[in-house]
């Protein structure tokens, strides 16, 4: 079996070169891959991206959002955490199976002394009852492929604050992620582990899945090492899906956004119907005054993509004084296009 551990720490490579290697037949399943990434959430297929994350906090926080094409909920990843992926014919699968896909990891884990793991749940791996591993599954052209997270030494503080429901009223038919209690698993392995880092525990994990006593015997006999042309495929999916606003945020289920605030000139209360990402339609109530009639306002944001720079650049563009006399346009900008 082979294996490839990625040097990019960006998701959306990583996610590109795994539906890459899933698909071009360069290797021969069964075979893993495992990764390392900076700051991300990456939402399920099905879900609604802007229901499981806080907006306004993953900016500033510099926090990538994509989709992945597996079902399941939303997960947060940063440096402390080890993603790993094994992709085996459909045939020798039983879908849903988590235990059989996760076994070599969780073997190693146990090797290293967390004893007292085990699978649980639908797709969850625990320790003393607590998860530090989320699993996720899809099967395409015969093949089945099973991915997911071991949280070493996790911020998790980050991951309280980034998966958040937004103070938005959103209600959406979107699959909701169940919030656990998660933990890392460094503190439960041997003392000889304890100084390590997130690479140097994938090392350790790959040399005890392969048998081999160095990484350079297992680099040397089992890893692949990814080709110009593999490149050149890999940014093309990384250009088309991962990056994609249409499908990161356009894919999510209709759903629908309220947002209210009372200002010393009336109260403003605007009901958003968002569908593909972008806002089918808009109504706006409230005991406001204006000159002009607020159709035309709502008419202006109808068809403009979900998404805070793009509902700033249409309002920055009218004078809405026209419908909201005596509230600052800045104030009104800030409360229709905020998502957090």
């Amino acid at each position: 079996m082979q294996y490839i551990a990625m040097n990019t720490k960006d998701i959306r490579t990583n996610l590109a070169t795994e539906q890459y290697l899933m698909n071009s037949g360069k290797m021969t399943p069964p075979f893993m891959l495992f990764y390392i990434e900076k700051p991300c959430i990456i939402v399920g297929r099905n879900q609604n991206t802007m229901e499981e994350i806080d907006p306004e906090y993953c900016r500033k926080h510099n926090i990538t959002i994509t989709r992945r094409l597996s079902g399941g909920g939303a997960m947060y990843q940063d440096l402390g955490n080890m993603c790993f992926s094994m992709v085996i014919p459909a045939k020798d699968q039983e879908f849903g199976d988590f235990k059989s896909m996760v076994q070599p990891v969780v073997a190693g884990l146990k090797e290293m002394g967390a004893t007292n793991i085990e699978v649980t749940g639908r797709n969850d791996i625990v320790l003393n009852g607590r998860k530090f591993s989320g699993n996720a599954m899809y099967t395409r052209d015969g093949k089945t492929f099973s991915h997911g997270t071991c949280m070493f030494d996790v911020d998790t503080d980050v991951v309280a604050s980034a998966l958040r429901v937004p103070k938005d009223k959103i209600e959406s038919k979107g699959i909701k992620s169940v919030r656990s209690r998660v933990i890392n698993i460094k503190p439960y392995l041997k003392e000889e582990y304890q100084n390590m880092d997130t690479f140097q525990l994938r090392e350790e994990l790959i040399k005890k899945i392969w048998k081999t006593n160095t990484i350079e015997e297992a680099e040397k006999n089992y890893a692949y090492v990814l080709d110009d042309e593999d490149k050149k495929e890999i940014a093309k999916l990384e250009q088309e899906i991962y990056y994609n606003w249409d499908w990161v945020y356009g894919k999510s289920p209709k759903f629908t956004v309220q947002r209210r605030k009372h200002f010393a000139g009336g109260t403003i209360d605007a009901r958003f119907n968002i569908e593909n990402g972008t806002i089918e339609n808009v109504v706006i109530y409230g005991d406001f005054f204006g000159p002009e009639n607020v159709d035309e306002l709502q008419d202006e944001l109808k068809g403009t993509k979900y998404a805070q720079e793009k509902i700033k650049e249409k309002l920055n563009a009218l004078d809405l004084s026209r419908f909201f006399a005596g509230i600052p346009q800045d104030e009104i900008t800030e409360l229709l296009s905020t998502q957090q």
